[in-house]
C-alpha cells in the first residue's frame, strides 16, 4: 500500500500522521509512506527523524482579512493543488490521509476523484481544512465525538511509548533521565511544541513563592524562550523533551495547554493537569478538555485567569495532596484511549480496499 499523509505545520498535526504510519509499517513492512509538508513547519525535522519521505509544496494560509494575500490566494492556491496532484501520481498514491494544517487542502483538491481520501479531526471542532475535505473524503475519523459529519470515533493516533506506557515501570528510570532527587511531587510544565511565553512568565512568579517549596518543575520552556530562573533541585528547565513517555512518568501532575494531542496523551497515561486554553483560533482547546475536566480527572484555567496568585492558591495545594493527586490519576486513565492508531489504520485500509 502506498500512502500519502498530509498534516504539517505543528506537533499536534505531524504526530498523528507519523504514528498511523508507524502503525501501517508494523502491520506491512512494504507499505511506503510519504509525507507531504511545507518549508515553515516542524515536519521538516521531525519527519526526516521519524524515518519517512517528505515532499515539500508551498504553505497557503487562509488570510484572515482583504489584503495582497486574499487577492492572490486562488493562484497560489492552485500551484499548490498542481504540485501535490504531480506527487500523488508520482509514488502512485494508493490513498492521502489528511490531518488538517497548511497542507491538508491542497492535498485534498488535489485527491479529489482522483485518489481515495481520509480525514482524521484531532480537535473536538474540526478547523477549516477538514470540514472541506470531510464533504467528499471516502473516511472520515474522528477523536471527539460530534466533530464532523459521517465520522467513525477513533481518537488520536499515539506514539507505541505512550500507548504502551507504564508508569510504575518507567517511573525511576525517567527520573533519573531528567536528575529528578527527592520525594517531593514533580509538576511538569510545557506548552506543546513551541512552549507558551505566559506559562513560562507565570511559573518565573510562582517559583519566586513560599508556597511552591515542596514541588518540583519540569519545565519544558521552549527553543526559542529562555528559562524562567537558574536550574536546582526543584526546578529543571529543558529546551524541549523529545522523551515525553519519561516526561509523564517522571510527573505527578501537569500544566500545560490543551491541544487534542497533548489531552490525549495525559489521559493515555492517566496524569491529571491543569489545563490553560490557548487564547486563539475557535475555541477548541477549551472543548479538547471538557470531557476530562467535566469527569473531575483535570481542572481548567482560563488564560486571562492563569495568574502565579491560581497556581499558588490552587494548584499547588492539589499537588500536594497525594490522595486527590490519585484520584483524578484514576478519573483520567478511565478516558484514556490506547488503540487509536490500530482503528484508523483499519479505517484506511477499508477505503484502499473498497476503492480497488
Amino acid at each position: 500500500m502506498r500512502v500519502v499523509v498530509a498534516g504539517g505545520g505543528t506537533a499536534g498535526h505531524i504526530e498523528p500522521a507519523m504514528n498511523l504510519a508507524d502503525e501501517l509499517m508494523r502491520r506491512d513492512s512494504n507499505t511506503v509512506v510519504t509525507a507531504l509538508g511545507t518549508s515553515r513547519g516542524l515536519e521538516v525535522t521531525l519527519v526526516p527523524e521519524r524515518g519517512y519521505a517528505l515532499e515539500l509544496i508551498p504553505a497557503v494560509p487562509f488570510p484572515r482579512r482583504l489584503n495582497k494575500d486574499f487577492v492572490t490566494l486562488p493562484w497560489r492556491l492552485y500551484q499548490a493543488i498542481k504540485q501535490t496532484r504531480h506527487i500523488l501520481e508520482s509514488v502512485n498514491a494508493d490513498v492521502v490521509v489528511g490531518f488538517g494544517g497548511y497542507v491538508a487542502i491542497p492535498a485534498y483538491l488535489a485527491a479529489r476523484g482522483r485518489f481515495p481520501i481520509v480525514i482524521h479531526e484531532a480537535n473536538a471542532r474540526a478547523g477549516l481544512a477538514n470540514r472541506v475535505g470531510a464533504r467528499f473524503a471516502q473516511g472520515v475519523a474522528e477523536s471527539f465525538p460530534g466533530s464532523l459529519p459521517r465520522a467513525t470515533l477513533t481518537g488520536i493516533p499515539l506514539r507505541k511509548s505512550i500507548a504502551d506506557f507504564n508508569r510504575a515501570q518507567l517511573r525511576e528510570s525517567a527520573r533519573d533521565y531528567f536528575g529528578i532527587t527527592g520525594q517531593d511531587p514533580v509538576v511538569l510544565v510545557f506548552g506543546g511544541s513551541q512552549g507558551a511565553t505566559h506559562l513560562n512568565t507565570v511559573l518565573g512568579e510562582v517559583l519566586a513563592s513560599e508556597k511552591s517549596h515542596g514541588v518540583t518543575f519540569l519545565h519544558a520552556f521552549g527553543t526559542k524562550n529562555a528559562a524562567v530562573a537558574e536550574a536546582s533541585s526543584r526546578y529543571i528547565p529543558v529546551p524541549y523533551i523529545s522523551r515525553m513517555d519519561l516526561a509523564y512518568a517522571a510527573s505527578d501532575f501537569a500544566i500545560c495547554r490543551s491541544g487534542a494531542l497533548t489531552v490525549t496523551e495525559l489521559a493515555a497515561v492517566g496524569l491529571p493537569a491543569c489545563f490553560v486554553p490557548l487564547p486563539i483560533g475557535n475555541g477548541e482547546q477549551s472543548l479538547n478538555a471538557a470531557d476530562v475536566v467535566s469527569a473531575g480527572g483535570s481542572m481548567l484555567c482560563l488564560d486571562s485567569n492563569f495568574d502565579a496568585d491560581f497556581v499558588c492558591d490552587h494548584v499547588i495545594p492539589l499537588v500536594k495532596n497525594e490522595q486527590e493527586r490519585e484520584r483524578m490519576g484514576a478519573i483520567t486513565a478511565s478516558l484514556g484511549k490506547q488503540d487509536a492508531s490500530a482503528l484508523l489504520a483499519d479505517l484506511v485500509s477499508t477505503v484502499v480496499k473498497r476503492s480497488s
